[in-house]
């Protein structure tokens, strides 16, 4: 038995150290390529160029079929595809396209920024040819919708079409609110702070105005794409029942995540320094939240070259790394809420609808003729127009109104995560603090911790500087609510080795209170539950290891259940079984466990507590436009009922918790069956994992299986740091985790699911997924020599010999 395992492990070396070479006339040298048994290729070039050459090269030979709709959304170009469903969309790209000069846009990300992208693009676009010349290299997908990849240019790279964007689709809805019952009520159904915002709306806007589809292009290159079975060969589609079973639960999960998470979305990082680590030198924690997918919005690359050595995650359409480390430092992001966005409404002119009024002379739009290709019908001839502001979404000759979106992301330096360049190459606080000050949109805190003992925060983002009004409702293009240009980067929060030895944001507010630019910061934030929760456990006295570091990551620990909890004590049911649950509550941890039964009780209760709130304090012409109520709103009408009720105020709280409770355990007997027994929350009918792949809702059952990953149970919710999402399925959340200790790179600790590869044949499409449902991290290896000890296999690509 010795002699064979002894013989296993030497084959097992032998087919992880054996090479194979690969001939790229685009190399200007050789190139090796260790892929470790995770699936992350750690790339080691001899030059700049080779390096984003094959960080390209190869994040499209893994995530082929991502690149090819990732290239459609931005281009505008789905319709030539999906048909005449996707024209508005298209239509909503193209007018929203940054339409600025390659070296004044690329140049502002990093000194060879244009060098960069051009490498990468050639990279991405030298497999292209190679999977266009070899159709067996085409993954199923490209069969399964009779289409090929296409070329990609500079312009994808930069799109903004995927950008976290803010907020003039909330503008709307807030506009509408107000219109209907006035900024006074309208305030209470929302948690607008630190500051009071002015809601009041503008007379020249009337109401009618408001309630038309004034920003449907907006909004429609904003969404998801969705495969309808149609979209796909006969051979590979559903059944006709189930597919439709399983688009309505899609919407029904958007709406879940949409409404129910819309204050709870967001990501946690944190840093401390070495007087609170075991190591003796800081840590470096994040796990960015967005919605789960297959394959991840986020993929791993190593990339070392001169001047280069840097690991970590972003996304697989960027050149570089958006968060990891390198040898000198490591660093992470969450949003920080900034709304670079407001809606804009003109007076036309009555005689010319192309002619608006700013300052008191009317303008004519700009316009700019396009041409989108539809499937199965003629190109389609579009006319985008253009205000001193931005893209004009809406006009409206009977009311001679026009409406038009400011987007500061439409200035340049605003593409995603390309200010991340210059974060790779940071060799210390000032130097990343400096890249900081390049990184436009998303807003973010970025953190870093380095292997000096330094740790930093700075907030980044272009924050449009608003005085006398808020930029949360609807405003007249007129001249009178103009920005007051950006605030300086650099002038936006920041914190170096504060005294508390950690530093850590969770989307929350986390601006100073005596913050000297109120202009400049937003009022919608996440509720501070995570945030809270993460800084009472770092404030504990106490040395920190990694290891506890990665179970705070994945915390359930809910503070709304230990708020919330003690107001059942003192009522009654009648009803034994209920009674006798509630009672069972009050003895229970507050942890939202997959096995905990208490925990599936609270999780429906607090559900159905949201609801009713909503119903109690809405009224019935707003309600659908609330969509929910922030849950630190409920929290304060059950700990102060005076503010939502008007006369006997504690006993409607009381009636409204009661029945409240009685409802969820009905529901849960409706879900789950009458015995409390089998009410564990995680669980395939209550809280799991599902992740689905773009065509997962559309195809056959066999290949369902192969294209989905999951159901697996999961625990938490959008209020503990391991955030998993409202709803039944854990449909956003972390897909990506990092952990650093900067005393050792060796020690790093990541996942990512469900894998690094969007090739449903490859092995590495869902080798993740049952490691990250377990909560559970891989080990990243970062010295060449660990980085071999690990390997998988090993390829070495050299420049094409003539």
């Amino acid at each position: 038995m010795k002699a064979l395992s002894l013989f296993t492990l030497v084959i097992f070396i032998f087919s992880c150290s054996s090479e194979e070479n690969v001939s790229l006339t685009q190399l200007q040298d050789k190139v090796e390529v260790i892929r470790d048994k995770n699936g992350i290729n750690h790339i080691f070039a001899q030059n700049e160029a080779d390096l984003f050459f094959m960080q390209g090269y190869l994040a499209a030979k893994d995530r082929l079929f991502q690149f090819e709709i990732w290239r459609r959304q931005a281009t505008g170009t789905l319709a030539e595809i999906l048909g005449e469903r996707e024209l508005e969309r298209d239509r909503g790209v193209r007018l929203f396209k940054f339409r600025g000069d390659k070296e004044t846009e690329l140049r502002h990300y990093h000194p060879r920024g244009v060098e960069i992208v051009d490498a990468f693009v050639a990279g991405i676009n030298a497999y292209i040819d190679e999977a266009n010349s070899n159709p067996e290299l085409l993954p199923i997908e490209f069969q399964m919708l009779g289409i090929q990849p296409q070329p990609w240019t500079w312009e994808v790279v930069i799109s903004r079409h995927q950008g976290l964007l803010e907020n003039v689709s909330d503008e709307l809805n807030i506009s509408r609110v107000v219109s209907l019952i006035g900024s006074d009520e309208a305030k209470k159904l929302y948690y607008f702070h630190p500051n009071e915002p002015n809601l009041e709306i503008d007379p020249g806007i009337p109401q009618e105005l408001l309630f038309k589809d004034i920003l449907v292009p907006y909004e429609a290159f904003r969404t998801r794409v969705e495969f309808l079975p149609e979209d796909i060969s006969p051979e590979y589609r559903g059944e006709q029942k189930e597919v439709k079973e399983a688009l309505a639960a899609l919407q029904k999960e958007l709406k879940t995540t949409l409404e129910a998470d819309a204050f709870a979305q967001g990501s946690n990082n944190w840093v401390l320094s070495g007087k609170k680590t075991a190591s003796g030198l800081p840590y470096m924690a994040n796990d960015p939240h967005r919605l789960q997918a297959a394959p991840s919005l986020r993929y791993w690359v190593h990339l070392s070259a001169p001047g280069w050595n840097v690991v970590g995650g972003g996304e697989p359409v960027i050149p570089g790394v958006s968060i990891g480390h390198n040898e000198h430092g490591a660093w992470g992001l969450t949003i920080f809420s900034t709304d670079n966005e407001d809606l804009r409404v003109y007076d036309i002119n009555p005689e010319n609808p192309l002619q608006y009024r700013f300052k008191g002379e009317w303008l004519t739009m700009n316009q700019i003729q396009d041409t989108i290709l539809v499937k199965g019908q003629s190109p389609q001839l579009v006319i985008h127009n253009y205000t001193i502001h931005g893209p004009v979404t809406f006009i409206d000759e009977d009311l001679n109104k026009a409406v038009a979106v400011q987007c500061a992301w439409l200035e340049p330096g605003s593409a995603p995560y390309l200010a991340s360049l210059k974060m790779d190459q940071s060799q210390n606080w000032d130097e990343f603090r400096d890249a900081c000050t390049y990184n436009n949109i998303p807003a973010e805190n970025m953190v870093w911790a380095d292997k000096d003992g330094n740790i930093g925060w700075q907030a980044t983002g272009i924050a449009p500087v608003r005085r006398g009004f808020s930029g949360l409702v609807a405003t007249m293009g007129d001249g009178r609510y103009e920005w007051d240009g950006y605030l300086p980067i650099a002038d936006r929060p920041h914190a170096y080795n504060p005294e508390s030895g950690f530093i850590a944001t969770a989307n929350q507010n986390v601006a100073p209170e005596n913050y000297s630019f109120p202009e400049a910061l937003g009022y919608e934030w996440a509720d501070n539950f995570r945030g809270e929760r993460i800084k009472e456990v770092l404030s504990q006295d106490k040395k920190f290891t990694l290891v506890e570091m990665g179970a705070l990551q994945n915390d359930y620990l809910s503070l709304p259940a230990r708020q919330l909890l003690p107001y059942l004590t003192d009522l009654y049911f009648e009803n034994e079984k209920v009674d006798s649950l509630r009672k069972g509550l009050l003895s229970w941890d507050f942890v939202l466990d997959p096995e905990s039964i208490e925990a599936g009780i609270y999780v429906m209760w607090e559900r159905i507590l949201r609801k009713k709130a909503l119903e109690l304090a809405a009224p019935d012409e707003v309600r659908d436009l609330i969509g929910s109520i922030p849950m630190t709103r409920v929290i304060q009408w059950v700990e102060n009922p005076e503010i939502l009720f008007s006369t006997q105020a504690k006993s409607q709280r009381d009636q409204w918790l009661n029945d409240s409770f009685e409802e969820a355990i009905n529901a849960l007997e409706e879900k789950l069956g009458d015995n409390p027994a089998s009410w564990q929350y995680g669980q395939k009918d209550y809280k799991h994992a599902l992740i689905h792949h773009p065509l997962g809702r559309v195809v056959n059952q066999e290949w369902q299986s192969k294209l989905n990953a999951g159901p697996l149970p999961r625990g938490g919710y959008s209020y503990t740091p391991g955030a998993n999402a409202y709803g039944d399925n854990n449909t956003s959340g972390a897909s990506f985790r990092i952990l650093v200790d900067t005393e050792n790179w060796e020690r790093t600790l990541g996942i990512n699911t469900p894998g690094q590869s969007g090739d449903p044949e490859s092995p590495f499409y869902k080798n993740l997924f049952s490691i990250w449902a377990k909560d559970e991290f891989v080990s990243i290896p970062f010295m060449k020599k660990s980085v071999e000890s690990a390997a998988h296999s090993k390829q070495v690509f050299g420049p094409k010999k003539e």
